[in-house]
């Protein structure tokens, strides 16, 4: 970002994506390192995921699909239901390692990121390894903070979760035809809005635990008052880049896991393309991110006192300790 800060606060939606190309290029050194180290294994376990689960939940289906055609009293109808028991817990057993894994790398990923760009702006000195020592005292911070967006969004499906069957019963009592749809458009329009609005807070408030002393809840409100003004911007970036993933995963599905028309060779290279398509759109989007949090400071006229940030980064080269407001103390400028 060769940018004065004040300036941070103009750029748009393909500027901000313009600034995160040239990162990237500029640093490439750095930047294929963490590919290679954190992203790449990511990418990797999302689409193997999805292979797996069609595998274990097609042999579900099929096998449920056998225990409705067998008499309860034989003796296959017990070992079928044995097997279709073992192979619930199976899978369920799987999802949960793929998300604890997922989870992991994704904030282990995010660290790196964060950081790496950090050095960048305060000019330090910056080598992979150091990315490496200093990621894991980062990632507590990421794991508390996620676990309050955690409890959020739980809190918030829960409450959308009441509502939604609030309706279907009222729909069926007092509420049909055209205002039943109007109403079930309105409440689907307004989930969607409060659930980008709560991963857009979260996705910010992850770059605060990394370049400030707030994390949790506190990152989460600084993210709400830092977000102000430059929503629209960060919520436009953020579905674009979610579309972008759903729709590698959907081609994924057809060509590689459904597609049985194509040969093995074709489904291999457009596995390998949606291998490397996923994981640079992550990158992009961990450094679109942290551009973000930038452009928000220069909206609200703060500065990062560079001194103030390399020596908050200089902390996670030791042990860490509880830091102070004024260790990265952001500045007024004069609007």
């Amino acid at each position: 970002m060769d940018r004065e800060p004040e300036e941070l606060q103009f750029i748009g939606f393909f500027g901000v994506y313009k600034e995160a190309y040239k990162m990237v290029f500029s640093w490439r050194k750095i930047f294929t390192q963490i590919a290679l180290g954190l992203i790449l294994p990511l990418s990797f376990i999302f689409l193997v995921h999805i292979q797996i689960s069609q595998l274990l939940f097609g042999k579900i289906l099929h096998n449920e699909e056998v225990l409705d055609y067998t008499l309860p009293r034989r003796p296959t109808y017990r070992r079928n239901s044995d097997r279709l028991s073992y192979e619930w817990n199976a899978f369920w057993l799987f999802k949960a390692v793929y998300i604890l894994f997922v989870l992991i790398l994704s904030l282990l990923s995010t660290s790196a990121v964060v950081y790496t760009i950090a050095c960048i702006y305060t000019a330090k000195d910056l080598t992979f390894t150091k990315v490496l020592s200093v990621v894991p005292k980062v990632w507590k911070r990421l794991m508390i903070t996620f676990l309050w967006n955690f409890t959020v969004m739980f809190v918030y499906n829960f409450a959308s979760l009441v509502v939604a069957v609030l309706f279907v019963l009222l729909a069926e009592q007092i509420i049909r035809g055209v205002a039943g749809l109007i109403i079930m458009i309105l409440l689907s329009t307004t989930y969607f809005i409060g659930f980008v609005y709560i991963n857009v807070i979260w996705h910010l408030a992850s770059v605060v635990s990394v370049l400030e002393d707030s994390y949790g809840i506190q990152a989460m409100l600084k993210s709400k008052e830092l977000i102000k003004g430059k929503m629209g911007l960060a919520s436009t970036i953020y579905i674009s880049i979610q579309f972008c993933i759903i729709l590698i995963q959907v081609i994924f599905e057809e060509l590689i896991v459904v597609g049985d028309s194509l040969t093995m060779t074709t489904r291999v290279g457009w596995g390998i393309v949606c291998f490397f398509l996923l994981s640079k759109l992550i990158l992009l989007d961990l450094v679109v991110q942290t551009i973000v949090y930038y452009i928000c400071k220069s909206f609200h006229h703060e500065s990062i006192d560079k001194s103030c940030l390399s020596g908050h980064l200089e902390v996670y080269l030791g042990e860490y300790v509880p830091l102070k407001g004024r260790d990265v103390q952001l500045e007024q400028l004069n609007a």
